[in-house]
């Protein structure tokens, strides 16, 4: 079994006001049949290309310096060909590197929605004699969220209702991206000021589904056809015009893989709220508390049921206060 590293929800202090809601289901969502999520899964997303998440002076005889800033790079550029070849990994930019032997390369990036090309000369390290453009580098992302719904019909399901990344990685383009069952074996409780979160482990390394879309509400794709859901309870969805404030339900997996219900409280609905912070909710469940402490990163997805219909999914915690947090409306993450 592998252990995990851990997605960063944002943590958010500010409280919303309420406002009246005319937002509807989307026509594909009315009278669907979904089944309810709650189950966590890990997340192992690989973007097709090198990111770029800060920048670093290299130690050189010709005298230090970071030829990637100095070029107009910036964090969240994703490096996907030096000298027309694909870089997918971070072996294959190193062995790119290599291949300049210090002379200028020609970087492809991609940048938001855009394509933009650069000449960069790297500087040989002094330290250990590779070629190198000042930049500390990921190929993949992995951590573990929770599942919201899946689509009965199709399979499709939607998870995590926040971007994966910060809202300026919202639009990465993923090439290969697996979803893993996944056991919960330990909680760090949340407290005030400090975020806590699940710890999980992957049960095997065979993946149950297959992400194709992340995008500011959430991670997406399709189940396998293979992964039993006979004794998953389905429900239909709700748009925010229906939730109220009053008691709802979370579902939530704290231990091992079987999801359990919890109470909440919903405290306000924002349904014109652009942030994707529909609702701000307040842990109610003792057990919950007891475990938790509250809402801890993990949770994000962990699906809101109001009068037996999904109307969202948990997003995010206080950090002032870890048994409050938001939760977007489901409607803006169906259809995805």
């Amino acid at each position: 079994m592998r252990k995990l590293k851990f997605f960063l929800a944002g943590m958010l202090l500010a409280i919303c006001a309420a406002v009246g809601s005319g937002i509807r289901l989307p026509a594909s969502a009315q009278g669907t049949q979904y089944y309810l999520g709650g189950m966590t899964a890990g997340f192992s997303l690989s973007a097709n290309g090198v990111e770029v998440v800060a920048f670093k002076e290299v130690a050189s005889e010709a005298g230090g310096g970071c030829p990637a800033a100095q070029a107009g790079m910036k964090t969240g550029d994703l490096i996907v060909a030096v000298d027309g070849i694909h870089t997918r990994t971070i072996g294959d930019l190193s062995a790119a590197l290599a291949r300049s032997d210090g002379n200028t390369a020609r970087f492809l990036i991609k940048r938001g929605g855009e394509t933009v090309q650069m000449d960069i000369l790297p500087l040989k390290d002094a330290k250990d004699g590779k070629y190198k453009i000042g930049i500390l580098i990921r190929d993949t992302l992995s951590g573990i969220g929770t599942v919201t719904y899946i689509e009965k019909e199709s399979g499709r399901f939607g998870s995590l209702g926040h971007a994966v990344c910060d809202e300026s990685k919202a639009s990465l383009a993923l090439a290969d991206a697996s979803v893993y069952r996944c056991s919960i074996v330990g909680v760090t409780r949340g407290e005030r000021g400090r975020a806590g979160e699940l710890k999980g482990l992957l049960l095997n390394d065979s993946p149950i589904a297959g992400a194709d879309k992340v995008c500011e509400t959430g991670l997406y794709g399709t189940f396998c056809d293979e992964y039993d859901l006979s004794d998953v309870p389905t429900v239909e969805a709700a748009p925010l015009s229906q939730a109220t404030i009053g008691k709802a339900v979370i579902y939530s997996t704290v231990d091992g893989i079987t999801p359990r219900e919890y109470e909440i409280a919903i405290a306000k609905v924002d349904a014109g709220n652009k942030n994707n912070k529909n609702f701000v909710i307040k842990v109610t469940d003792e057990a919950l508390l007891r475990e938790t402490g509250g809402i801890v990163q993990g949770m994000s997805g962990s699906p809101i049921v109001q009068n037996g219909k999904l109307i969202g999914a948990v997003t995010h915690v206080f950090l002032n206060d870890p048994t409050r947090g938001y939760g977007i409306g489901i409607e803006k993450m169906l259809g995805n």
